[in-house]
């Protein structure tokens, strides 16, 4: 090989080599959050076109909610016991959240930020999941083994959907208008038909145990599965139902995104961030793992800004009550 080429191939691993040791992350910005320091937070969710991101602070019994375009804190909503997540319904400027405290499920006004509604529900209710266009929430009561189905318009359930298994996270497939529940115990997904809030299927999830969080690529029919009993991500085809990547991730792992512009899976756990870059809908890599604080356990993506929030309620072995915000790199 002539000199001049063997340099440029040099140039060439050294470039590549450096790329893939870039951060995926750079923190650009925090904001202290009301509420004791050290209580645990859980999901957040974000209103893109209201640029509101909503934050359980589950230890604390409140909510808060974080203005994205000034990033402060617009409103701390409480009588939301043990808050674990939150669905919000744009139609009707209402949060929905799953009190695990009283096993009910809370309806805010966003108009006036108070509770004015509360549903009963099943034993610890957990993700809680909006499929717009059947005007339904579908929660995860874990303990009970029971997906409920609640009609927004009432503020009614109308179905207890049983199972044989506790229950993890559900997520709206808007293409196929499916809903998809992780089933922990068995390492499967459930499938239910909205429209009749039947289940229709059982999916089981190769080389995954107690699989909790889960994330959708719903145009490139892809479901990410985090499983916190082997601590692995499964890439599944929703199509062929067949697995298609695995990955390792970190201990804890909880709430997962998916960022469809960047095509990037976030899965926060074990004190990293593990991103997984999709090259094609069979190809994914590790991104170089990104350091957070301990603890941190969920997030939310913006889609339209591509930076990612966390909740931290500790940071270097003390207490902590921080909004950390990352830029994508």
């Amino acid at each position: 090989m002539k000199p001049w080429l063997c340099t440029l191939v040099a140039l060439q691993l050294l470039v590549a080599s450096a790329a893939a040791a870039a951060p995926a992350l750079k923190k650009v910005a925090e904001l202290d959050l009301p509420g004791p320091l050290g209580e645990r937070f859980d999901y957040m969710r974000i209103d893109h076109a209201g640029k509101r991101l909503f934050v359980t602070h589950l230890g604390a019994s409140q909510v808060y909610v974080v203005s994205l375009t000034d990033l402060k804190v617009a409103a701390t909503i409480k009588g939301t016991p043990a808050v674990e997540d939150v669905a919000f319904v744009p139609e009707l400027n209402r949060l929905y959240t799953t009190n695990w405290g009283e096993n009910k499920i809370g309806v805010i006004d966003l108009a006036t930020m108070q509770v004015v509604d509360r549903i009963p529900t099943a034993e610890k209710p957990d993700g809680i999941e909006y499929a717009s266009k059947f005007g339904k929430l579908y929660v995860s009561n874990e303990r009970a083994r029971v997906e409920s189905v609640v009609d927004v318009r009432t503020n009614q359930q109308i179905k207890a959907v049983p199972f044989r298994s506790q229950t993890g996270m559900p997520r709206f497939d808007p293409v196929a208008n499916k809903v998809y529940v992780n089933l922990q115990d068995l390492n499967t997904i459930a499938v239910i038909d909205p429209q009749t809030d039947t289940v229709e299927a059982e999916i089981p999830v190769p080389g995954c145990r107690g699989n909790h969080g889960m994330a959708l690529d719903p145009a490139g029919r892809r479901a990410f599965v985090a499983c916190e009993g082997n601590n692995v991500l499964v890439v599944m085809d929703l199509e062929t139902r067949q697995p298609v990547a695995q990955f390792d991730i970190g201990r804890g792992n909880d709430f997962i995104e998916f960022d469809v512009g960047l095509r990037r899976v976030y899965v926060p756990a074990g004190g990293v961030m593990t991103v997984i870059q999709q090259d094609g809908p069979d190809r994914y890599r590790a991104l170089e793992p990104f350091p957070i604080a301990i603890g941190v356990h969920t997030l939310a993506v913006d889609q339209q800004t591509h930076r990612v929030y966390v909740a931290q309620q500790q940071e270097n072995n003390r207490p902590d009550s921080k909004l950390v915000v990352y830029e994508a790199m």
